[in-house]
């Protein structure tokens, strides 16, 4: 009987994974920290994008009721930082690397952001009138530079990580191109393959990100003087990098 059974079970054809319902993906989404954070940092830009292309006249009170919603959601933002950088120290913690030029980038990189979420609760706290506002601008500068600093390095290791990809889509190519001359099948090679390019574009995505957000930050230490920090193109850039990281996050959850 148990092996009639077994038997049954295995020649049944098996079920395609169900699709997430997506009111229940978008609570999930909604549960994490992130999801939430984005959200309001599409808000946020978009509104952004809104005032500084000047469509709308500055005497017009839903143009002041803007730059008060916008100010807000920036000070929002500030509070689901709290604890963040602890992401970053496990991160540091858990990273396998190969090589001192990678350790030293994994500092640079998650050393970087860690910081620039550890100063940016004090800044939370000084804006949220608990700590000396005094402070507020040297903060801002640390935080800036920390997040800059950080991205230089993130970018550095994602572009060694896009290097590795083509590497190994340029041997699975080989193998796959060697399969179909021999007459054999190759169906889990371009399975392999498959994920592999989907990974790519996510971390090619990843890049254009840490690109836009690192061009805020460098806008923040110049304090939106030189080339490159017109408000338009910045609130452009924040809303491109909330946008990527919106559908990472979507896609993960």
């Amino acid at each position: 009987m148990d092996s009639k059974a077994s038997t049954a079970a295995v020649s049944q054809p098996q079920s395609k994974p169900k699709e997430k319902d997506f009111l229940n993906h978008l609570e999930t989404y909604l549960a994490k920290r992130d999801g939430v954070d984005k959200l309001l940092k599409i808000s946020r830009y978009a509104t952004k994008i809104i005032l500084a292309s000047s469509v709308l006249p500055e005497t017009l009170p839903l143009t002041r009721q803007l730059k008060s919603f916008e100010s807000s959601v920036g000070l929002s933002r500030k509070a689901f930082r709290l604890g963040k950088f602890v992401q970053d120290v496990n991160a540091l913690r858990n990273s396998h690397l190969d090589s001192k030029e990678e350790i030293l980038l994994s500092i640079i990189a998650y050393g970087g952001e860690g910081l620039y979420y550890f100063v940016e609760q004090f800044i939370w706290l000084a804006k949220s009138g608990l700590i000396d506002a005094r402070h507020s601008r040297n903060l801002q500068k640390i935080s800036a530079w920390a997040e800059f600093v950080g991205y230089i390095g993130s970018i550095t290791l994602k572009l060694r990580e896009l290097k590795r990809m083509n590497e190994d889509e340029a041997c699975l190519n080989s193998s796959i191109e060697i399969a179909i001359l021999g007459g054999v099948g190759c169906k889990e090679e371009e399975e392999r393959r498959r994920k592999l390019r989907a990974k790519k574009v996510t971390k090619q995505l990843s890049v254009v990100q840490d690109f836009a957000d690192g061009l805020m930050a460098l806008a923040d230490i110049r304090d939106g003087k030189g080339s490159f920090t017109d408000p338009l193109l910045l609130s452009c850039a924040g809303l491109l990098s909330a946008l990527i990281s919106t559908h990472k996050n979507w896609v993960s959850c």
